[in-house]
């Protein structure tokens, strides 16, 4: 009369006491991959989880980012203005690029599906769209495992923002951290209360710091060097904060056709010098995102992405902010979100939960993701 999960153990005093054995589940081995819109490559991760009771345990137990060659990003770059057949064969080319990364990390270990957020190329979720390549299906041919893609769409086609999804798995994996930033491509936050988990886009990041880096025909500004001898801009800094973006209440998030259209135009002017734009643009996300934190009472932050490496960028926030800024370790700041990917696409396999309304503004929780299994 135990029932599952429990067995009886003779106890001196009374041995009808009943102990109960945790039920575990797992292990469960998921590569996860993500390609962000700072175009410096994929990310992947081969993770470990399981599941005791209604805890689950992480680890990344082997990484590596495979950098885009120059022909791979420009026509990433490109594609947006290009006609559909081009995103058609860029789609299907990325999941190619993505299985053989896969394979590679596998090497033989056990494997039991890939989470792929693949390369976003249009976000519009107030049009109802967003378009995520890397072809899951081919992924799923080439390296013979299910794959889970698309994570965001459904969420879209419910009315939320389809971002940020990291969030949920923060929460499942991260226990005991309120505050959690993202200093990728784009700037984004989430904040955990007691009751409710909350997060939206805050601004630009390595999207702009990178492309005036290129200027320099570098691949990005090492530790903020040039950006620390650089003075701000007034008109430029002002000009970067009145972007209407930053008046919109949360739940908000940002795509590439937005940084094209509106940011990238103004750092690009050339009567200023340049490390005198990256300057301002780094006082610009700094102070941004200082505000963001203060409104969510931040007590700790937990700061992964490329951004966490640039150490002026985490001086000048450490300065303006009030909450605690912790970088971890290095897996954790270069691969949480190929991490979460991997999570987030176990939960859509198990047929779970994997998109906090609460986060994109959506009007219910939701199963996202497609799922393809191979022959």
């Amino acid at each position: 009369m135990g029932g599952k999960g429990r067995i009886y153990l003779r106890h001196p005093a009374d041995r009808k006491v009943l102990v109960r054995r945790p039920a575990m589940e797992g292990p469960f081995h998921v590569i996860g991959v993500m390609s962000g819109s700072s175009l410096d490559g994929i990310d992947v991760a081969y993770c470990r989880f399981v599941k005791h009771d209604e805890d689950w345990t992480h680890a990344i137990e082997d990484a590596a980012t495979v950098p885009f060659d120059e022909a791979m990003r420009k026509r990433l770059l490109g594609v947006m203005q290009g006609p559909a057949l081009e995103l058609a064969r860029l789609d299907r080319d990325l999941g190619r690029m993505i299985a053989r990364a896969c394979n590679e990390l596998r090497a033989g270990r056990p494997l039991d599906l890939i989470g792929s957020h693949g390369h976003t190329i249009f976000h519009q979720p107030l049009e109802g769209l967003t378009t995520q390549i890397g072809s899951g299906a081919q992924i799923a041919a080439l390296t013979g495992r299910p794959v889970v893609f698309d994570l965001r769409s459904k969420d879209v086609a419910l009315g939320g923002q389809g971002a940020p999804l990291v969030p949920f798995g923060e929460r499942a994996l991260f226990n005991g951290t309120d505050t959690f930033l993202n200093l990728g491509g784009i700037a984004n936050v989430s904040h955990h209360g007691p009751d409710k988990v909350t997060g939206y886009d805050i601004c630009t990041c390595n999207q702009a710091l990178n492309l005036l880096a290129n200027e320099a025909e570098l691949a990005y500004d090492k530790d903020g060097a040039l950006s620390r001898v650089g003075q701000v801009v007034p008109e430029l800094l002002n000009a970067l904060d009145a972007l209407p973006f930053y008046r919109q209440a949360p739940p908000r998030s940002l795509g590439r056709e937005w940084f094209d259209e509106h940011l990238a135009p103004l750092v690009k002017d050339e009567r200023l010098a340049l490390r005198d734009r990256l300057r301002t643009v780094t006082e610009h996300i700094a102070h941004t995102i200082a505000d963001a934190l203060r409104h969510g009472s931040a007590q700790r932050v937990l700061v992964t992405g490329g951004g966490a490496h640039n150490a002026f960028l985490i001086e000048r926030l450490q300065a303006l902010s009030r909450a605690e800024i912790a970088v971890p370790e290095a897996s954790t700041v270069e691969f949480k979100e190929a991490l979460v990917f991997a999570f987030l696409g176990l939960m859509r396999w198990r047929g779970e939960v994997n998109t906090l309304a609460s986060v994109t503004g959506a009007p219910q929780d939701s199963i996202g993701g497609s799922l393809v299994l191979p022959n």
